[in-house]
């Protein structure tokens, strides 16, 4: 005997509806919005104090985090590993990764990791455990339309339109913005303090200054200017242009604690600029800085360090007079500067370290590891807590190459202590 025709229909029926449920759980568990968290298993380590050398190499840049760990980021992750002196990669210390939300910038001050996700999300992770101390919604970031490249160095080392800096009372504050809103969020708590509306994709943010500014280039109308916001009130206390400057404006942070944050210097360029014009930033109007004029000129704490004519020259970042000269570099150029260090780089890859105030060379050895050998190009860098790191190109570089021409190895970031 065989089922009668109507049960056999319900039983089709039931079936179908069970099928159909069984996607739909399917598809909402591997679509859904979702967070994964992996915390430390292990003790948080202690900030290490390697001698000046080449530490190693790494796949992906890596962000120095209370001279303890690195702090990487990936497509939809951010992630930490340690020893930070290590010479190779490790499995992850702690992790977080989100989805369908990318990963858009990570910044760092003391213990806390701030993210910021493509769906506007702050995320605040405890840097000695990967728990997450506090989430906030932001603005979107807006679509820099630049590729972002395997080492994620833009992510870590420049994140656009995502700061840092530390107000006069001692509170960190975090200054997130895109097209059309700016917040400011207080680092250790996740409270919002302001947030203002943005004319649009005519003004950007370009950093934040030490004395608790966000620092703003304004094209909506008129000449552009450059303006400065409270980053305790949101409000603008200052709207400056360089006297005798050009319409057209581009605004370079100089002096910066980290990537763009908690900058003491900008140089303005416009049409008709040989390298720009330096000025030192506080709490009032800009004041000239002739010393930060020369294209490469850096400034570290009072001194601004410029190499002219194959000669190291520091001066006095706001007097202009010469404090020192090393002529024995050969053909260097500075790389990048940190607080107590000035890094140059020879025509021969090797890292020289001076002291800022005296000229005093700190350390000096070849970018070298294992037979990579010396044949590259300085691409991305960033340096912090004694440490730099440096992308290395292949050469001739050809910057529209996909990631295996563009790099010179698979491990294409060299870690250096100084």
């Amino acid at each position: 005997m065989g089922i009668p025709r109507g049960r056999r229909a319900i039983a089709v029926a039931v079936a179908a509806l069970l099928a159909t449920v069984a996607v739909v759980v399917i598809v909402h568990r591997v679509l859904a919005p979702a967070e994964v968290s992996t915390v430390a298993r292990g003790a948080y380590p202690a900030a290490a104090q390697p001698a000046a050398r080449v530490i190693g190499r790494l796949p992906v840049a890596p962000l120095i985090v209370d001279g303890r760990l690195r702090v990487y980021a990936a497509h939809r992750q951010v992630y930490a590993d340690q020893p930070v002196d290590g010479r190779y990669r490790t499995s992850p210390f702690w992790s977080y990764r989100r989805w369908p939300a990318e990963l858009n910038g990570v910044v760092a001050s003391g213990s806390v990791v701030v993210s910021r996700w493509s769906d506007g999300q702050l995320v605040a992770l405890d840097a000695a455990t990967g728990r997450v101390r506090w989430k906030t919604d932001g603005p979107e970031p807006t679509e820099s339309g630049a590729a972002v490249r395997r080492t994620g160095a833009a992510t870590v080392w420049d994140p656009r339109g995502l700061h840092l800096t530390e107000l006069p009372d001692g509170r960190t504050v975090v200054v997130v913005s895109g097209d059309v809103q700016a917040r400011g969020v207080e680092l250790s708590g996740g409270r919002e303090l302001w947030r203002v509306d943005l004319p649009g994709s005519c003004r950007s943010d370009v950093g934040t200054t030490a004395s608790g500014q966000l620092i703003g280039l304004d094209n909506c109308a008129g000449p552009a200017a450059v303006e400065f916001r409270d980053a305790a009130t949101g409000a603008v206390r200052e709207r400056w242009r360089p006297p005798g400057g050009s319409d057209e404006l581009v605004v370079t942070p100089l002096g910066c604690r980290t990537s763009r944050s908690d900058c003491s210097a900008l140089r303005t360029t416009g049409p008709g600029d040989a390298g720009g014009r330096g000025w030192l930033v506080g709490t009032g109007e800009p004041v000239a800085a002739p010393a930060l004029d020369p294209a490469g000129a850096v400034v570290v704490g009072e001194q601004a360090v410029v190499v002219l004519d194959g000669v190291a020259v520091g001066r006095s970042a706001r007097t202009g007079t010469e404090l020192w000269r090393s002529a024995d570099l050969g053909a260097a150029r500075v790389l990048a500067a940190q607080p107590g260090r000035v890094h140059l780089l020879t025509e021969a890859n090797d890292l020289v370290t001076l002291d800022p105030v005296t000229g005093v060379q700190l350390s000096r050895f070849s970018l070298n590891v294992g037979r990579d050998g010396t044949g590259w190009a300085p691409g991305a860098v960033a340096a912090a807590g004694g440490y730099v790191a440096v992308e290395r190109l292949r050469e001739p570089v050809d910057p529209d190459g996909d990631d295996n021409r563009y790099y010179l190895t698979a491990e294409a970031v060299i870690l250096a202590a100084t």
